[in-house]
């Protein structure tokens, strides 16, 4: 659709999104925006076979069964699992993680590996479980620069550990983990692994089989999707040793007064009616990101945030600027987090929104664990996409100098 990116190819990409007029949208690690062939599918469910999947026998059914086959497959081929039974439809990545959590079957000292960087997402289900259930969260040590330790991963298996979970991309200072290694060092242990790749799969190609992932969860709305419908990949023997978390409707084959039988996955985790035109949507997302390139994205999100360093390299080599994470601009990917010191980051925030309309994030990212452990409010964050341009990163720096000078 785009081959390489250019100037002229980011500016046709950029008229597929209704909602970009004059603002400069740097919030894309919170939320993409959707493209209209996106927000054109979800309005088809709508407009033209608004059903039921599976309890139905008219067109109106049909065409729906044969949309969402085709949105799963789809989802199967940008993520390359092996089967489309393997892609479980959940509202989001915070879902698929409590659905594995709460499906595991973790007991009493059983241990759980995470990072000390995870989103609130993967460490609030573990925490709750080891107030309920007893187990043990292990919480492996980053380096200061944010990057992943491998040696002290490797030190936090025991004989009791059940289960690895990890980010695969940080949604702090945009670090990607060395997950392949990760996993590698884990089946050492014969320990699965669930990955939440929530801010990886927008950026770059996430392969679950080249990775080796057990379980892997992302959301729509991060990868110009709708919001409210993610994904939770499983391998298939693994996914049909779960027990099931939620049920009732659509996740049994039978039931009587006294028992069910369990539909086989991935309907056994789909319970209830479902987000039918999300999910459809989600289809659309990734047949969109294919044609522009997911090489292509990641490219242009490490050349934009490059020219942000170093249109304020003076500030930030002089310390009026913090960047958290490390210097390597290609070791932050599309993330440019960072305090400016003596100034309050949401003040710095309300500032360039009001004053250039430039939309940034502010505050702990959902990461208040990472941020309380070093004494800090959060950050300002900016967070860059394919629709993103050199002229806004201009922009956005000019402001920064000019809050600087100001505060």
């Amino acid at each position: 659709m785009f081959g390489l990116f250019s100037a002229e190819k980011i500016r046709e990409a950029r008229k597929d999104f209704p909602v970009l007029k004059d603002e400069i949208y740097f919030d894309n690690a919170c939320m993409s925006l959707k493209p209209i062939q996106v927000i054109n599918k979800l309005n088809e469910y709508y407009t033209q076979y608004t059903a039921c999947l599976g309890r139905s026998n008219h067109a109106f059914a049909r065409k729906l069964t044969e949309e969402i086959d085709k949105a799963r497959s789809e989802v199967r081929k940008f993520i390359n699992a092996k089967e489309d039974s393997e892609i479980i439809f959940t509202r989001n990545t915070t879902e698929g993680i409590n659905l594995i959590a709460n499906s595991f079957g973790l007991k009493k000292e059983d241990e759980v590996i995470i990072s000390d960087k995870e989103h609130n997402s993967n460490l609030i289900p573990w925490l709750k479980l080891k107030k309920t259930a007893g187990i043990k969260v292990v919480i492996s040590k980053t380096n200061d620069d944010g990057t992943f330790n491998l040696e002290n991963f490797r030190k936090s298996f025991s004989g009791r550990t059940r289960l690895v979970s990890v980010i695969y991309t940080s949604n702090i200072d945009g670090v990607t983990n060395p997950v392949k290694e990760i996993i590698k060092i884990s089946h050492l242990h014969k320990v699965p692994v669930l990955v939440d790749a929530a801010q990886a799969v927008p950026s770059f190609e996430v392969d679950v089989r080249k990775i080796d992932a057990d379980f892997l969860a992302f959301s729509g709305h991060k990868m110009c999707g709708p919001s409210g419908i993610g994904v939770l990949y499983g391998k298939k023997q693994l996914l049909e040793k779960l027990d099931q978390f939620l049920v009732g409707g659509e996740t049994v084959q039978d039931s009587t007064y006294d028992s069910y039988i369990p539909e086989k996955i991935p309907n056994k985790f789909e319970a209830g009616l479902q987000d039918y035109a999300g999910i459809i949507g989600l289809g659309e997302a990734c047949r969109y990101l294919r044609k522009i390139g997911m090489n292509n994205i990641s490219r242009h999100e490490i050349k934009l945030n490059a020219l942000l360093t170093n249109l304020l390299n003076d500030e930030i080599d002089t310390g009026k600027i913090k960047i958290l994470g490390p210097k390597d601009t290609k070791q932050r990917g599309g993330i440019f987090s960072f305090i400016i010191e003596g100034i309050d980051i949401h003040h710095v925030s309300r500032i360039l929104d009001s004053s250039k309309k430039i939309m940034t994030r502010s505050g702990a990212h959902c990461v208040h664990s990472w941020f309380n452990a070093r004494n800090l409010n959060g950050s300002v964050r900016a967070s860059l996409y394919f629709y993103n341009t050199e002229d806004e990163v201009r922009k956005f720096a000019e402001e920064i100098q000019k809050i600087i000078k100001l505060g």
